[in-house]
C-alpha cells in the first residue's frame, strides 16, 4: 500500500512539473514541439527548447558533406555551402571563411590525411520552431590515416545549421578519443 502511495505522489508530482511557465526551482518550463509537450528546466535555455523534426534534405546533405570528406574531392561539396560559413572546431578555433576560402583550406588540410574513414551513428534533422532555423545534428566516428601511416581515431557530434537555401552557414564540432559504445 506505501509503494501505491509513493507512485501516486511520484505522478502528481511529475504531472505539475509538465505545465508551461515556470518551475519550482526558478528555471525556464518551454514548449518542445507541436505536442505541447514542455521541458522543466532548472536552467535558463539560452538558445531555444523549441524544436521539432526538420527536412530530412538537410540530413543528406550533411551525410553528402562527410561522404566528400572521406573521398578527398572537397570541390563536390562547394556547393552545400552558403556564401560565408562560420565553424567552431572541437580544439577551440573558429573560422569565419568565404565558401571557396573555406574548400581551399579544407583542401590544403584533407592532403595531409591519405585515407578518412567515416561511420555514422546517428543523424537527425531538427527545426528551430521558435528561430526559423533548421538544423542537422550527426554522431559518428572518423579514422584518419596519415601519409606517414600513423592512424588516428574519434568520435564526432557535429550540430550543422542551413539557411534558407538550404546551404550550410554554421557548425558546431565536439570531438572525443573515446571508444564507440556497442549501442
Amino acid at each position: 500500500m506505501k509503494q501505491l502511495l509513493r507512485l501516486a505522489i511520484v505522478a502528481s508530482l511529475v504531472s505539475c512539473i509538465s505545465r508551461v511557465g515556470t518551475s519550482k526551482t526558478g528555471g525556464v518550463v518551454s514548449k518542445t514541439d507541436s505536442t505541447e509537450r514542455s521541458i522543466a528546466s532548472p536552467y535558463p535555455i539560452q538558445y531555444s527548447a523549441h524544436f521539432g523534426m526538420g527536412n530530412p534534405k538537410n540530413a543528406e546533405d550533411l551525410l553528402t558533406i562527410w561522404k566528400v570528406w572521406d573521398s578527398g574531392y572537397l570541390a563536390a561539396y562547394k556547393d552545400l555551402f552558403a556564401d560565408t560559413v562560420e565553424m567552431h572546431f572541437s580544439d577551440g578555433s573558429v573560422v569565419r571563411e568565404s565558401r571557396d576560402r573555406l574548400t581551399e583550406t579544407g583542401n590544403a588540410y584533407r592532403k595531409t590525411l591519405a585515407k578518412v574513414v567515416s561511420s555514422v551513428r546517428m543523424i537527425m534533422p531538427v527545426k528551430c520552431i521558435d528561430k526559423n532555423e533548421c538544423w542537422a545534428l550527426i554522431w559518428g566516428k572518423e579514422v584518419d590515416t596519415y601519409k606517414d601511416g600513423k592512424v588516428d581515431s574519434f568520435l564526432l557530434q557535429e550540430t550543422w545549421r542551413f539557411n534558407n537555401g538550404g546551404k550550410a552557414d554554421l557548425v558546431f564540432q565536439y570531438k572525443s578519443a573515446a571508444a564507440m559504445p556497442d549501442n
